[in-house]
């Protein structure tokens, strides 16, 4: 969208909008076409508040067949309390937060869950049909696999900008991103899950391993139990790996090679040793931190960064942050023990 004032993260690109207050985006939308999506960027009122953004062509022609269906599938996270009062009881003791008890499709967990098979999402098609759908990650943190029972799955799309169309039987998605996939009702007629779970790799780190599903029936089916489609392993690195390594442009790109500037930016986690009590609650009392090449970060509280950069406002930030990690370190290890602390404790916008 070549803006940057429509990202909307408080205090970074623009001020929160105060409650009962309104604010109206205006962007240029500039050779992207396919799925994007909307959500709340305030902590973590995105769990909840998002939708789909679909940006159709200008000239009514998909450069594949034109499907009889598009249909948004908005893949989420549900926690059985205020995901603020998750976040803030994380950030109050300093360990990861609470890890999420359900995931939904389209705002419903499925009928894998306790007391939510009344609510599932159905789709209803025709043989033969084909589909479009849009899937987006709405999760917050998780990156997900999601497949159908029995049906294979052309991707044409991702993050608004076509691919060269290649074949699946999964589809792995990081958080906020999306992929337009091309669906034909071939099976026999019948009931069919759709479903995501998580792929988490990061050992010994808790995460929701539940599944979500919604239903994929054919009208001129008779009932019957739908079918579960095989989904991977949660740590199936080599299945996610072959999925995002067929992914190519439609056409040929000529990609800069002349470089100006050589940056290193190291992202990471860790540890901060504190007086032990309520907000050290971390492995040996302390207190998780996050990093970028050593230095944490602490968003302002007069004006957001992006208006005090244009607007020139002083005080706001500095502009020292280091353009290769101040500590060095095995960026790629394990790191078990002996590496020391990898965030410098240099708390500071910059």
């Amino acid at each position: 969208m070549r803006t940057p004032w429509a990202d909307g993260p408080e205090y970074v690109t623009q001020c929160p909008i105060k409650p009962g207050a309104t604010y109206t985006y205006r962007f240029t939308i500039e050779n992207q076409e396919g799925t994007l999506w909307w959500h709340a960027h305030s902590r973590w009122l995105r769990a909840t508040v998002y939708g789909a953004l679909i940006i159709y062509p200008k000239f009514g022609s998909y450069p594949f067949p034109k499907p009889k269906h598009e249909i948004p599938i908005l893949l989420g996270e549900w926690w059985n309390r205020d995901p603020i009062n998750v976040l803030q009881q994380a950030l109050f003791s300093g360990t990861a937060p609470n890890v999420s008890d359900a995931y939904t499709i389209n705002g419903q967990p499925g009928d894998l869950y306790p007391c939510s098979n009344q609510d599932t999402v159905r789709f209803s098609v025709d043989s033969e049909d084909k589909i479009l759908l849009r899937v987006i990650n709405a999760a917050l943190n998780q990156q997900l696999f999601f497949a159908i029972a029995n049906h294979g799955l052309t991707v044409v799309g991702a993050d608004a900008a076509y691919d060269k169309p290649f074949t699946t039987n999964v589809v792995m998605l990081g958080p906020g991103q999306t992929t337009d996939v091309l669906l034909t009702a071939d099976q026999n007629p019948g009931r069919y899950y759709m479903a995501a779970r998580a792929y988490a790799t990061a050992q010994n780190a808790p995460f929701d391993n539940t599944t979500t599903t919604a239903i994929l029936e054919y009208r001129s089916a008779r009932g019957g139990t739908p079918i579960l489609p095989s989904l991977p392993a949660y740590n199936d690195s080599a299945t996610a790996t072959a999925f995002i390594t067929q992914f190519r442009s439609p056409s040929s790109v000529q990609v800069p090679t002349a470089i100006d500037h050589n940056l290193f930016f190291t992202v990471g986690l860790g540890l901060v040793n504190c007086t032990p009590g309520p907000q050290c609650q971390g492995p040996n009392n302390t207190r998780f931190q996050a990093s970028m090449n050593n230095v944490s970060f602490v968003l302002p509280r007069r004006t957001s960064l992006l208006q005090a950069y244009y607007q020139n406002i002083p005080g706001i930030y500095t502009t020292d942050f280091p353009p290769t990690p101040t500590v060095q370190f095995d960026y790629t290890g394990m790191c078990l023990g002996g590496c020391g602390n990898r965030a410098s404790g240099l708390s500071s916008t910059r």
